[in-house]
């Protein structure tokens, strides 16, 4: 592919400034007091520990940043951050992750390191917006294979929300209501987007805390051209464009704490219900009365989702570290179908079914400082998990016995850090695992770290993991006179390995810190799973190993601080590479682009007021796509290109009353985005492209916050 040259050279002299900028003369500060703001971070460490001394390279997203863009659940916070897109579906409701060119099927999402329950899955292709943030304290993103740690799925990553789990005062309560358009759309109570929030914590005595909560969040739709539920023409235009859902969070926390043993136990409830309206509407005329009574087939999609998660972790007299869990977690899917009467609001021939059922027993464990030496550790570790369950819509229809499918799982893992000197670490690990169906799979990293002179950090990882296939590829089974689509259950799950280096450089200029991170990184997916063609005559398609990914990048980040300043800039550019063994004619050539973002907030003191401002670009991106067929049957590929686009968030926060009463108001999506063109070349000619559109926001929104503390 030709690249933009101007697009090559601004990203290159983001680099060259930033890194120039950071070797300019240095002033002496106090390393001890430097350490002592850095966060402390938990995901993939033996022990708490801070930023700078970690084996991984941790970007750590705290509650300040959380409460400055007021966001309600993870689809809302994660936008901005490179290497890694939010993919919303209107239809469905759900939005999910691509990280490093892989969608949400390659890392985990896990709860204070617990894997989450999803749809028919267990950590792994979780709905973003399911994810409530009213509780966390922080989130922890690890980048690269953690396989060793975290078991399938881990390829490209993990996601780690860590809860609180404490409070400062006596009693804590703190509850809020927010108020948000959808693009121009908002009425109190019928448009728009409505939340309403309410926390209380007690500590019952130096040992003993208890904490409940409670979110209700009733999104109501976005019409854009479309004209709703009560519309009853048979032209395609009722119903949504965005379907409405309202979504109810409950959790519960007791939390004890002794002089060397800590246990906390967490309780959460989640239900969700979307609301589909069919377009498609009938008359019903009655000829003899000269009347009409319009109906269509409407559909209520209703989740429910239990988790429990108990926590214990210690030392013991020894001085060696423990840390146990235990999960029972359930999910359930149901649909309500029915004709419904849209003049009298009726319904009749209603059904309901459980259309997915998923649930999951989780145990894991571990125990580190066994020897008491700083110059080699290690630790130890199991994982099981049992997971039961079904989904009809891809085993097709089939009895309930037939239906439902288990699974089990067994690992031991376990890796050593070896202090070579005062500044560089060494992490070799292994993890063996064996699951019932896929059998044995042997997963290893080597993680290192050096610190060196003059702040600058180097760190080092490879890794393998692998990705088990999913329900539909599984057991998907479509055949009628016209289709045969079929899953595999002789699938082989695919193998991930990737490679991560990264120098981070921090340094201090009178008040001013900046840190500048530079990244490369490497993946590559073996044995990728995607339909093929397994007979011709009759045409029948099935899910099959035949697929390779390879995606290389370079990233660089810089962050300047100075007393209530802070500032960002960063970008990535990166190639992809999907190739298909069973395609003829198909192409493997890397297809690249560019991430660009940009984010900077400002406290102003004597106002108790704080002023922020995000930014991300997401350059042009190209595949292959196929758009004819030769005269063997192959088909032939050419490249699709979807434009690029630029989301814009921007907030004002101001406290009140000693900081019980905080207010925000923002707007999201300033630059008004609601879909790109995807422009698909095609064999007509040199020139001729067909264009459709992808859909990624509903447009310009603003919200208002109020959030009343009260502390005694």
């Amino acid at each position: 592919m030709s690249l933009n040259k101007n697009k090559i050279s601004i990203y290159f002299s983001i680099i060259f400034f930033s890194w120039s900028f950071s070797q300019k003369k240095e002033t002496t500060v106090d390393s001890t007091k430097t350490e002592s703001l850095e966060e402390v971070i938990v995901t993939g460490q033996y022990n708490p520990t801070s930023i700078k001394k970690s084996v991984h390279n941790v970007i750590v997203i705290d509650r300040k940043q959380i409460d400055q863009v007021a966001a309600n659940n993870l689809a809302d916070l994660l936008n901005f951050n490179l290497n890694l897109n939010i993919i919303p579906n209107a239809q469905t409701g759900r939005s999910t992750i691509s990280f490093f060119g892989l969608d949400s099927q390659y890392f985990n999402i896990l709860i204070d390191n617990i894997p989450m329950v999803g749809d028919n899955s267990f950590g792994n292709a979780i709905d973003l917006t399911q994810i409530n943030l009213d509780d966390i304290e922080r989130i922890e993103i690890v980048e690269g294979a953690m396989g060793v740690e975290y078991g399938a799925n881990a390829v490209s990553g993990v996601i780690n929300i860590i809860t609180k789990k404490a409070i400062d005062h006596n009693w804590s309560i703190s509850a809020y209501v927010q108020e948000e358009t959808v693009s121009d759309e908002y009425e109190l109570f019928n448009k728009g987007r409505h939340i309403q929030s309410l926390s209380v914590g007690h500590n019952i005595n130096e040992k003993w805390m208890v904490k409940i909560g409670a979110n209700r969040n009733d999104f109501t739709g976005f019409l854009n051209n479309r004209e709703g539920k009560s519309y009853y023409q048979n032209d395609g235009l009722r119903g949504y464009e965005w379907l409405p859902k309202q979504q109810l969070n409950t959790n519960a926390l007791i939390n004890y704490k002794g002089n060397n043993f800590n246990l906390v136990y967490k309780f959460e409830y989640f239900n969700e219900q979307i609301n589909y309206y069919d377009s498609s509407v009938r008359a019903n005329i009655d000829t003899d009365a000269q009347t009409s009574n319009p109906s269509a087939t409407d559909r209520i999609f209703t989740t429910n989702r239990f988790i429990n998660n108990l926590n214990i972790d210690g030392q013991l007299n020894s001085g060696a570290h423990y840390n146990a869990s235990l999960s029972y977690q359930q999910q359930e899917r149901d649909l309500n179908e029915f004709n419904y009467y849209i003049l009298s609001q009726q319904r009749s021939n209603e059904t309901d079914e459980t259309y997915q059922s998923s649930k999951v027993l989780f145990s894991k464990g571990t125990i580190g400082n066994l020897i008491q030496s700083d110059f080699y550790d290690f630790q130890l570790g199991y994982e099981a998990r049992f997971i039961e369950g079904f989904d009809t819509q891809a085993t097709g229809n089939v009895t309930q016995e037939d239906k439902t499918n288990t699974q089990t799982n067994t690992a031991f893992f376990g890796s050593s850090e070896l202090n070579l000197s005062d500044k560089f670490l060494l992490r070799p690990g292994l993890r063996y695992e064996y699951n019932t169906m896929f059998k044995s799979k042997l997963m290893g990293s080597l993680n290192a770290r050096y610190l060196m002179d003059n702040g600058f950090e180097l760190r080092a990882n490879i890794g393998t993991s692998y990705r088990v296939p999913n329900f539909e590829e599984l057991y998907y089974y479509f055949v009628d006179s016209n289709h045969d689509v079929q899953g595999n259950e002789n699938l082989k799950p695919e193998n991930g390995f990737s490679a991560f280096i990264n120098l981070k450089k921090r340094s201090w200029i009178n008040d001013y810190s900046l840190v500048n991170n530079l990244k490369f990184s490497y993946v590559d997916v073996t044995d990728r799973i995607d339909l093929a063609v397994v007979n011709a005559t009759p045409l029948q398609y099935q899910y099959i190993n035949i697929d390779k990914f390879k995606l290389w990048s370079t990233t660089l980040e810089n962050t300047l601080r100075a007393n209530q300043l802070s500032i960002s800039l960063g970008a990535t550019f990166q190639g992809i590479s999907r190739i298909n063994s069973d395609e003829v004619n198909g192409n493997d050539d890397f297809l690249y682009n560019i991430q660009i973002n940009t984010s900077a907030s400002y406290f102003i003191e004597p106002w108790d007021t704080s002023f922020s401002l995000l930014l991300k670009y997401n350059g042009a991106q190209e595949q292959y796509l196929s758009t004819d067929v030769d005269t063997d049957g192959n088909s032939i590929f050419s490249k699709a290109k979807t434009d690029p686009y630029s989301w814009l968030d921007a907030s004002v926060r101001k406290s009140f009353y000693n900081n019980k009463l905080d207010v925000t108001l923002g707007g999201r999506n300033l630059l008004d985005v609601t879909s790109v063109n995807v422009n698909n070349a095609s064999s007509g000619g040199t020139h001729t492209t067909d264009s459709s559109s992808l859909l990624l926001g509903y447009g310009r929104s603003f919200y208002l916050k109020l959030l009343y503390n009260l502390n005694f």
